[in-house]
């Protein structure tokens, strides 16, 4: 009997869902149902590439659009959502049509955070970068000599602040935190992005909050800083962070813990409903996790396919991340929860570098600028499970390679 199997989302996790499970099994009916009206597309080059005029809509694009069709794929495009009825194996869409599922796949991704309206967040002129059509709308702005303030310090914000800087805007960063990057980062990777945005002109503001932002004629026109300072601006970029879309799961009633939580084998808490992605929250190395990265939405979603489709198996997580700024290239691999003690280490050529993060004489992650033999090694030392201590680390003379 063919089973409906439906998925909610059409983002990178869905499009590597259904591209797995369609080489599994030929015969069930696949379904996928996305908010937003376009075809799944790539999201890590809105705030580069694509910002920067260097990369054009269709080449965003996962997979072609005849793709889907061909591989019997049927997709219901910006028709969110409204309710899932576990008991009834029914979706409820936004427009009133009823769908039916035996097997349901959750990758409805995340949202980007977004200022109080009481301080101006929905003032015209402020954007946040989440979408195609955030990227579109923003693009407009992009003039040399515009001043544009950037309200965050992570990797989302500082990618704005370069692509902005290299088409020639004043660009000012207001973080927060103690330093840019202190989530996500050591104090070294902090001070080495730090100096690189201001060796091109940006201006940034750390430990500062914003008090509000101001309006002319009901658009952006001044960012009032925690410390006083008035920064006159053309337009302002929010990147704060991202907030886990798990409402429909909540609704549903399946477990909800700062992401819908899966087990081992990416299946929620009802057997018949599985999920991957940004949305997803898991156990890792006996921590709940949700990870953020393109690698962990094609991984663990291709996980769930395979379990999905009879192959079972678990999902063991390798993390690893990049970013484009400037000229840098940062590739990271492992997640540096709990580090306490960092090795910085140059490159075997101008101008790389690596930081090793260490939880005692474990080796946990690396970030690696401009350094890609150091990321792969660091990596396959990872998924490996092969020992590299901080001594050896520190080691220039130590061909790393030899470690493997």
């Amino acid at each position: 009997m063919t089973k409906n199997i439906v998925i909610v989302g059409a983002g990178q996790a869905a499009c590597s869902f259904v591209a797995r499970f369609r080489s599994l099994d030929s015969d069930s009916r696949l379904i996928l149902i996305g908010d937003e009206p376009v075809y799944p597309y790539q999201r890590p080059p809105l705030s580069k590439k694509y910002a920067l005029g260097e990369m054009e809509p269709e080449q965003l694009q996962l997979r072609a659009e005849d793709w889907y069709g061909e591989n019997n794929i049927h997709c219901m495009l910006g028709n969110p959502v409204a309710t899932i009825d576990r008991n009834a194996k029914t979706l409820i869409l936004s427009d009133g049509q009823t769908i039916n599922w035996d097997e349901l796949f959750l990758a409805t991704g995340s949202r980007a955070r977004s200022l109080p309206d009481s301080i101006g967040g929905e003032l015209d002129g402020v954007y946040m970068l989440r979408s195609a059509a955030d990227a579109d709308a923003m693009r407009q702005e992009l003039v040399t000599d515009r001043q544009v303030v950037i309200i965050g310090g992570g990797y989302i914000g500082l990618e704005a602040a370069a692509s902005a800087a290299s088409l020639g805007l004043k660009v000012t960063v207001v973080e927060a935190a103690e330093r840019i990057l202190q989530r996500v980062a050591c104090q070294e990777t902090s001070d080495f992005f730090r100096k690189l945005h201001q060796d091109h002109g940006v201006t940034i503001h750390e430990n500062t909050g914003l008090e509000r932002i101001e309006e002319l004629d009901g658009r952006a026109s001044t960012v009032i800083l925690s410390n006083g300072e008035q920064i006159p601006v053309d337009f302002v970029l929010v990147g704060i962070g991202i907030i886990p879309n798990a409402e429909l799961a909540t609704a549903a009633e399946l477990e909800v813990a700062g992401g819908i939580m899966v087990d081992s084998h990416c299946r929620t808490t009802d057997p018949h409903i599985y999920a991957a992605g940004d949305c997803a929250a898991f156990t890792y190395r006996d921590q709940l996790t949700r990870i953020e990265s393109v690698q962990n939405a094609i991984d663990q979603a291709e996980c769930a396919a395979d379990n999905m489709a009879g192959q079972v198996r678990e999902y063991l997580p390798y993390p690893w991340f990049w970013s484009d700024q400037y000229e840098v290239k940062l590739q990271i691999a492992g997640l540096n929860r709990g580090y306490d003690r960092i090795v910085v280490r140059p490159g075997n050529r101008e101008g790389a570098l690596s930081h090793w993060y260490f939880t005692g004489n474990t080796f946990i992650a690396v970030d690696a600028m401009n350094d890609p033999r150091s990321y792969m090694v660091g990596k396959k030392l990872l998924e490996t499970g092969k020992i590299i201590t901080p001594k050896q680390a520190s080691d220039t003379s130590l061909e790393l390679k030899t470690l493997l």
